[in-house]
């Protein structure tokens, strides 16, 4: 039986604002990212460390998915962060500018055995795009707490020089690699922020992009764009249909053991019974969780 957790929509929260990380709670978002990295200023990150460790272990998110995103572990507050993060038991910790599989390991190691939070990484950096397989690997084909990476386009664009334009043609080979990676070794893969919050057709149209490419969702940066992602990431209800009849077509008994069938005058294969049953997956976990 195919298990598939939504995360069309991760938003990010900025761990120093209270009242947002009061406002994720009811948010219909996937999956809430409390970040303490690039949105907390260095004086604040103390404080915001410690009000959003509470706030995981207060709970009240529901059903959407609680990611804390740490200070990468050679600045001055990684250490502590990652500390506080473990101990606060939250779904997942985010590690930022991951370039090599080592810093996936050394997370692993301190998370205890038995733990259910998982590691997701952030791919922002060259080295990151250079060494993505190996990073990818990390996984283990999902035997280690790697479940997820995330684009981080804003980072990737400052680092190589590439201009952040509509279509992203410059990041296209990127993106590419990173989804290949991912699904080689059996990790789903977030879409970067889009900036310009005005610009909701722009969003929706770099959305379709994205889950085009394979993306299994786009990471947020206000609530505005939540609706948008879930509605393009979500498979629409003549898809789910299509993948209902594909599943029930090979249940039948003279289909058991045969690897491809005429269903509507359409040629089925047993692959094709695959992808159905991940679609109606992910459609049955949508509705549960809404």
């Amino acid at each position: 039986m195919t298990i598939v957790r939504p995360r069309r929509s991760a938003l990010y929260m900025p761990g120093s604002n209270a009242r947002a990380v009061a406002k994720a709670r009811t948010l219909p978002v996937d999956a809430v990212i409390l970040d303490l990295e690039d949105s907390v200023a260095p004086d604040a990150k103390a404080a915001a460390r410690d009000a959003v460790a509470a706030a995981v272990r207060e709970g009240g998110f529901g059903s959407r998915e609680v990611v804390i995103r740490v200070n990468g572990t050679a600045t001055e507050w990684g250490r502590a962060d990652l500390e506080a993060a473990i101990a606060a038991k939250p779904d997942a910790v985010l590690l930022p500018k991951v370039s090599s599989p080592a810093e996936i390991e050394a997370v692993e190691k301190a998370i205890p055995a038995g733990s259910a939070t998982r590691i997701w990484a952030m791919i922002e950096t060259p080295l990151a795009i250079l060494h993505i397989d190996a990073i990818a690997a990390a996984a283990r084909g999902g035997t280690s707490p790697f479940a997820c990476m995330i684009l981080g386009t804003n980072d990737l664009a400052k680092e190589t020089r590439a201009r952040l334009v509509p279509g992203r043609a410059p990041m296209l080979p990127w993106l590419a690699l990173a989804l290949a990676a991912g699904r080689a070794h059996g990790l789903d893969v977030l879409d970067g922020v889009y900036n310009d919050l005005k610009d909701l057709d722009g969003f929706r149209a770099e959305c379709e992009q994205g889950r085009d490419l394979g993306m299994d969702g786009k990471t947020l940066i206000h609530p505005d764009q939540i609706a948008i992602a879930n509605d393009v990431f979500a498979p629409p209800p003549a898809e789910i249909e299509a993948a209902r009849a594909i599943i029930a077509a090979f249940a039948l008994p003279e289909n058991q053991g045969r690897g491809v069938i005429s269903l509507n005058g359409r040629m089925v294969e047993r692959l094709h019974a695959e992808m159905a049953e991940r679609t109606v997956a992910l459609a049955d976990a949508i509705a549960a969780s809404a």
